[in-house]
């Protein structure tokens, strides 16, 4: 897709109702220093849409991006942050639970998980939850710049076991910094939504 316009729309906090929007919608989740805000800002070819933080757990709120007056990109808090008290966790994974079960305009949910390392258990949680809520998760492998080459297959190889996905899984190695996997995730997004390039 070429971005002729992108805005932050709509914050929806852990109090507020989950809004029904007219344009289908792409969920991304991922753990708090995954990258989440680095892939969203690539996608865009926008330096600081999404804010970038040296502080994981910034991502509090459901950010929906409109793109073109086509879609929404929409952004989950990002969970598994050690500093966040308990009680917090509880709140942003029940706002995640009514997203995911509240949205009629969603198709799909990317879950970005560190290509380097696999998956953890928090990561395996959102996997289940994603799936058990009728979804069929596409999986970033994110920071792929900071692997070999030669490792690339070896480690989807991690990440799709550690995160006990199927062998139909769709796996998508990524880097904010050389933008690889950003066209793949791009032709998806755009299929799934149903946009037909100009």
């Amino acid at each position: 897709m070429i971005i002729k316009n992108v805005s932050l729309e709509i914050v929806c906090g852990v109090t507020s109702t989950i809004p029904d929007m007219d344009k289908p919608e792409i969920a991304f989740a991922g753990k708090s220093n995954v990258g989440k805000s680095s892939l969203i800002n690539a996608l865009m070819n926008r330096k600081s849409l999404a804010r970038t933080s040296a502080q994981p757990g910034k991502t509090q709120t459901i950010n929906y991006y409109n793109i073109n007056d086509l879609m929404y990109l929409v952004d989950l808090p990002g969970y598994g942050y050690a500093k966040v008290s308990q009680s917090e966790k509880e709140k942003w994974g029940k706002l995640i639970e009514r997203y995911l079960t509240g949205s009629d305009a969603l198709k799909a949910v990317f879950l970005l998980v560190d290509i380097r390392h696999g998956a953890n258990a928090n990561d395996r949680q959102m996997y289940e939850w994603i799936t058990a809520n009728g979804y069929r998760p596409v999986i970033i492998g994110t920071k792929l710049d900071k692997i070999k080459r030669s490792q690339i297959q070896k480690q989807v190889k991690v990440l799709r076991e550690s995160l006990g996905a199927d062998k139909d899984t769709m796996i998508i190695p990524f880097s904010a910094e050389t933008k690889q996997g950003r066209d793949e995730i791009w032709e998806l997004m755009d299929k799934l939504c149903g946009i037909e390039e100009e």
